[in-house]
């Protein structure tokens, strides 16, 4: 709208010219003309280089006439003046070459009554005033592509139009149309980078920053949604991106949006970081883990579990057994894999352990390997009651680097507790 005046210059350059023409029809008077089209059988009724001739225009009405309607005020839009039967060729870098006859083009409005232009002229005048030199958009764009060269060449400016290229639209998971924000609503995924909030229904509409989802991860899933490096190279830092990636490479078929893809994006980003990044992550979201633990163990903590993590958020309820001192029991794991007749030979293991000098994951899985041997139990038996005793659950990092990060004197307590606590499956509270 600071704009109009230029705007409004180079309408009349178009006027002028003979590419542009005043246009006084009435709603009703468009109405009834497509009305008289459908009825003729064709769908899509348009204003176009045939049904121009027989509407209100500064090409059909006398020139005093139109002088008349202008100089009195007379609502009026301003449309650019297709020519017939001419193609319009443009080179787009993902598609190709375009070519597209003029009389599948309608006359578009191009600057409307109230005088303010409309959004084709706008883009073409402001890109070539900003010196714009790629056009980069979604496929959506493409059908108005034509019409915009065509204004290119009205200017002449043919020399300095930019190059075009369409992006293959963004599809729901099931392929089936294009994603929008009421299908991650529905599907329990986000669809904006930043919580959003409607201005017309003062919804909020969940972003990818606000569920965790980190940056590098965003915008790695990005470029692969229609891009491809050539590679089997999934994971890239921004510099590794901009260096790859080439609008050759981009796709023309729309890409399929898989949320499980862009977890997994996010968990190989994480995994890159270091534990010091880590380290800082979590304390922001529980500093009270400093209060109770030092920072070498937490870091130790950090590198157990981050293999296992997809958010920051998942290091701190990952290492839960190894922060909090009394732990639960999963009911689902106990009534599984917790049998009282191995509970003697968990008691007699635990005495292995307390017996070993040398308290490290590899003297813990040896006696673990010499356990087993020597009662011929199997590893499917003792296991998952010793993960239970000791972390609560079935899952969770290497058993062995567990038992050496939480200490000889912790182990001993948990799995006591665990046979106290813990009657064939029944009682776990």
């Amino acid at each position: 709208s600071e704009r109009k005046t230029m705007y409004s210059s180079f309408v009349q350059q178009l006027l002028d010219s003979g590419h542009a023409y005043y246009a006084f029809d009435t709603p009703q008077e468009l109405e009834e003309m497509r009305n008289n089209m459908r009825a003729s059988g064709v769908q899509s009724p348009t204003y176009n280089n045939i049904t121009r001739s027989s509407m209100k225009n500064s090409l059909t009405l006398p020139s005093e006439e139109v002088n008349a309607r202008l100089n009195s005020g007379d609502n009026h839009v301003v449309r650019i003046k297709m020519p017939r039967n001419e193609e319009i060729k443009f080179e787009d870098k993902i598609r190709g070459w375009v070519s597209v006859n003029s009389n599948h083009v309608d006359d578009k409005v191009i600057y409307k009554s109230d005088g303010m232009p409309t959004y084709h002229l706008a883009n073409v005048v402001d890109d070539y005033s900003m010196k714009i030199t790629h056009v980069i958009r979604g496929e959506e764009w493409l059908p108005s592509a034509p019409l915009h060269v065509y204004l290119y060449k009205c200017f002449g400016w043919e020399k300095n139009m930019p190059i075009f290229a369409h992006l293959p639209l963004i599809l729901k998971p099931d392929g089936n149309g294009k994603l929008s924000k009421r299908d991650g609503d529905r599907l329990g995924f986000p669809v904006f980078p930043i919580d959003w909030v409607s201005a017309e229904t003062n919804e909020t509409f969940q972003g990818y920053r606000e569920q965790g989802f980190l940056p590098e991860a965003f915008i790695n899933m990005l470029a692969f949604l229609g891009w491809n490096p050539g590679t089997d190279q999934e994971v890239f830092a921004l510099p590794e991106l901009i260096s790859a990636f080439s609008l050759g490479r981009v796709g023309k078929s729309g890409a399929k949006y898989d949320f499980s893809k862009t977890k997994w994006f996010n968990q190989q980003h994480l995994r890159l970081k270091s534990n010091q990044d880590l380290f800082e992550a979590i304390i922001h979201l529980n500093d009270g883990l400093v209060e109770d633990f030092s920072k070498d163990y937490i870091m130790r903590v950090i590198e157990l579990v981050k293999e296992r993590a997809t958010f920051y958020e998942d290091l701190v309820f990952e290492g839960k057994a190894f922060f909090e001192h009394n732990i639960e029991f999963n009911k689902k794991a106990v009534t599984k894999k917790w049998k009282e007749k191995w509970i003697p030979n968990l008691r007699e293991f635990c005495q292995d352990l307390a017996s070993l000098e040398s308290f490290t994951h590899d003297e813990i899985e040896n006696a673990f390997h010499q356990y087993l041997n020597k009662t011929e139990m199997s590893i499917g038996q003792l296991m998952p009651m010793l993960r239970i005793a000791i972390t609560g659950s079935l899952a969770g990092p290497s058993m062995f680097c567990s038992i050496e990060l939480l200490g000889k004197e912790k182990i001993m307590e948990r799995i006591n507790v665990a046979i106290n606590k813990i009657k064939d499956g029944k009682d776990y509270s």
